[in-house]
Parts: structure tokens; C-alpha cells; sequence
């Protein structure tokens, strides 16, 4: 198991309570996988996370991008306003 520590912004920080959180996966684990792996280990950011992007390395990530040891991740909740 790889350890990262992934970045919370706007709603995803609210809901959790705290500004990152630290999850372990497997070593080749995809973008897809992080998401299903938060929504489990953190229920209460799991509908947000159906609306959600993530960011590997300050750009945004396609479900199958497979992550690295050191990559920084963020999870991006969509924007509103006007």
C-alpha cells in the first residue's frame, strides 16, 4: 500500500472538516480507484465525489490516469456563482 495525502477545497473541505486526508492504495492504483476509495473510507464526501474532478499534479485527471508515489492530489467540487 502507497500512502497519499489528498487536498480538499470548497464543499469537499466543509463536509470533511479538515483541509486533506491521508488514504492508502495500491501500488498502480488509477484516479477512479482514489475516488471509489474515498467514498468509502469517508461516506460523507460520497455524493459529492460524483460530482467532483481530481487533480493530480495541479491538473486535472482522467479516472484511468494511474498515480505515482509523490503526485500531489486535490479533489476539485464544481464552482457556481455569477
Amino acid at each position: 500500500m502507497n500512502p497519499f495525502e489528498v487536498l480538499l477545497f470548497a464543499s469537499a473541505r466543509d463536509l470533511a472538516g479538515c483541509g486533506s486526508l491521508r488514504i492508502d492504495l495500491n501500488e498502480g492504483a488509477t484516479v477512479a480507484q482514489l475516488s471509489v476509495a474515498l467514498a468509502q473510507r469517508y461516506p460523507v464526501l460520497a455524493a459529492l465525489l460524483t460530482k467532483c474532478r481530481i487533480a493530480v499534479n495541479h491538473e486535472f485527471a482522467e479516472g484511468e490516469r494511474i498515480l505515482q508515489l509523490g503526485d500531489e492530489l486535490a479533489v476539485i467540487p464544481p464552482v457556481s456563482g455569477g
